[in-house]
This record gives structure tokens, sequence and C-alpha cells, in this order.
């Protein structure tokens, strides 16, 4: 068997490369153009935010959506590339030399290789730092969300804005209620009835004064306030008060406070893991970042299995038609995949299949698929 040359080799790798910029240019820029026009929609009820923040907001939207086309990307570009190069008569000379199909696919195959491999590495940190900032800008000026949620090593911390009963307060507040905000820390979260264990509350005026802390030793979430037991009532002059039970009103629900925590897609590759770890050492169920992980784990052989399908719909002898057949055949096969991809990644993240089949099932089944077309091809 001939070996191939560095030379075709960069010649090959260098023209997919082209090709799949170009697409990859093309479809943001479409998404781009679609994504500002939904925020243009959504601020024009809010006279406050300006155009060049919604400009702004439309960017760092961008790589979010981005890396759901990534897959698209390398196998519309493959296609197209293989095409061209068969239109072009090159990979009928390329195997009149004696080179087999492998040897060509080879230099192509490495690129969808390495681009996997940065979009782990390089663009999902970067893409997760851009998502996080759209998320805050979103919540602040489009959502006017002042709950703030958060998931550490210590525990759950929550801030939420509370009118202030007026015994609750020191003397020279009783005339009235105080609006202010309370911040919530608990240790550990019982998360299927909602319960927090050791939790403490400091209460604040809007000014920043501190009225008082209440220590509880759990805390339920239900008819829309924190039902505390045990609880221990600081005031700022040093006295206390125990008292049995405590309600504390709130605005949030469960729903509210799992969907502020960090989406998968505003986390960076290299956080996840240390993230999972905290969410399941808090009480949370990190099945989904998990999930989510793993599946980014799986984006090079993904990539690779797109360059494989691709030319098993695009390697065809220049003369035979069917160019729209082949184009709706690779467009059949990325929806195939994208709706598996996500219908399985959805049964993972409720717990119905491994999590390990939910993520990297998707990936092996395209790229065996992709292999055994290929190997059909080319021993017949």
């Amino acid at each position: 068997m001939i070996k191939i040359t560095p030379t075709l080799s960069g010649y090959l790798a260098k023209k997919y490369v082209i090709n799949l910029l170009i697409l990859l240019g093309a479809l943001l820029t479409i998404v781009y153009l679609f994504d500002t026009v939904e925020l243009i929609r959504r601020a024009s009820k809010k006279p406050d935010v300006p155009m060049i923040l919604v400009l702004q907001m439309g960017l760092l939207k961008l790589p979010e959506v981005g890396q759901v086309l990534f897959p698209f990307a390398v196998l519309f570009s493959a296609i197209f590339t293989f095409w061209q190069l068969t239109r072009k008569y090159e990979l009928i000379v390329v195997r009149a030399a004696g080179f087999s199909v492998w040897q060509f696919l080879l230099p192509i195959a490495a690129v969808g290789l390495i681009f996997g491999l940065m979009q782990i590495t390089v663009i999902n940190p970067v893409g997760a730092v851009f998502i996080g900032k759209f998320e805050e800008l979103e919540r602040t000026h489009l959502k006017h969300q002042k709950n703030q949620i958060a998931v550490f090593r210590e525990g759950l911390w929550l801030k939420q804005a509370i009118l202030i009963e007026s015994d609750n307060v020191s003397s020279e507040d009783k005339a009235e209620l105080v609006s202010g905000y309370v911040i919530l820390h608990a240790q550990k979260i019982q998360q299927l009835k909602w319960v927090l264990n050791n939790v403490t509350i400091f209460y604040f005026t809007d000014n920043n004064r501190f009225l008082q802390r209440a220590d509880a030793k759990t805390a339920t979430l239900k008819d829309k306030s924190w039902h505390l037991d045990n609880v221990v009532i600081h005031k700022a002059g040093g006295s206390f008060v125990k008292e049995p039970t405590y309600k504390l009103p709130t605005t949030l629900t469960r729903q509210e406070i799992e969907e502020s925590f960090a989406s998968p897609e505003s986390m960076s590759f290299w956080k996840l893991p240390a993230y999972i770890r905290t969410l399941e050492r808090t009480g949370f169920d990190a099945t989904k970042l998990k999930v989510y992980y793993h599946s980014l784990l799986s984006q090079p052989l993904m990539f690779c299995a797109m360059i494989l399908l691709a030319a098993s719909v695009s390697m065809r002898p220049p003369r035979s038609k069917g160019t729209f057949a082949m184009v709706a055949t690779g467009v059949f096969i990325g929806f195939i995949i994208f709706f598996l991809s996500s219908f399985l990644q959805a049964l993972g993240s409720s717990q119905q299949i491994p999590i390990a089949l939910a993520a990297w099932s998707p990936a092996l089944i395209a790229f065996l698929l992709g292999l055994a077309v290929m190997m059909n091809i080319e021993d017949g």
C-alpha cells in the first residue's frame, strides 16, 4: 500500500478546514441575527435596555447555540468537501494512484478529532464565560430577578428581598414594616422533600444595616414560605428569642431555585467535575451535569463519526446524478443523530438509563454505522 504524503494530507486537511470555517461562520451569523431579533422583541418592553446592550447580549449568547451547531457544521462541511473533491476528479486520481479510502479520510478525520478536542478544552471554557455573562445580563435587565442563589462547598447560599415585620426588628423600627433582604445559608439539602438542614438567616435593611440573625435546625419550602423548626432569633442588641416554629415568606419556588443554579452550558469543562461534587455533597441531584460532561467528552468521537457518515453519502462518481438526494440524506442523518442524542440525554438526565449510555451511545452508534458503510464501500 502506498503511503500518503504530508503534502497530500495537508492539502485535504486545509480544504476541509476552510469549508468548515466558512460554513460555521455562515451558521453563526444566521443564528446571531435570529437571536438578536428575539432579544430586541423582549427588550422592546423594557425602555431602560439600550440597543447596544441587546447587540452585546446576542454575541454573548452565540456560543450556547454555536456548540449545538458544531456537529452539523462538521457533517455538512465534510459532505461538501468530499463532493467538491469528487466533482473535480481529485479523489478519482487519488484512488487511481493506489491510495485506499482510509488514507485520504485520515487527514480529514484528524481535523475533526482536533476540532473536537479544541471544543472541549478551549471553545467550551471560553463559551462558558460568555454564556454566564449573558445569563447575568438577562436576569438583571430582561427578567429583573432580585433573588440570587449559589451553591458552594460550604452549602447553599440564597439572597431574597423581604418586608420584615415590625416585631422582628429593633424598637426604633416598630412603627412600620422594614424593606430589606435576607441571606439564607444551609449546609445540607434533602432535595426530594426540599428540607434544608442547619439553617442560618441574616436580616438586613435595604441600606445594608444588620437587623437580626435566625438559626434553625431545619427549613422546609412550602406554601410560599420557609417553615423553620427549633429557631433561635438573635437581635441586633444582643438579646435572643427561641421559637418552636417560624415562617419566612418567600416568592421562590422549587423550580425557580433549581433553574437559578448555573446551567450546564455556563460551566467550563474544567470546572464541571468540582461543581458536580459540590452539588452532590450539598444534596442536589447532579445527573444532568454528569450527562452534559460525558457528552462533551464524546464530542471528538462524534465529529469523527460525522466525517465517516459524510463520506458514505457523498463519495459517488462525479457524473452520477443525485446531488439533491445526497444533501437531503446528509440533513436527514444530522437531524436523526441530533434527535437521538437529545432523546437519550433526556432519558439519562431523568435517570431512566445509565449516564454513560445516554452520553456516549449516539456518538458510538454514528461512528460504527459510518465505519460499516465505508468498509462496505472500500472492500465490497
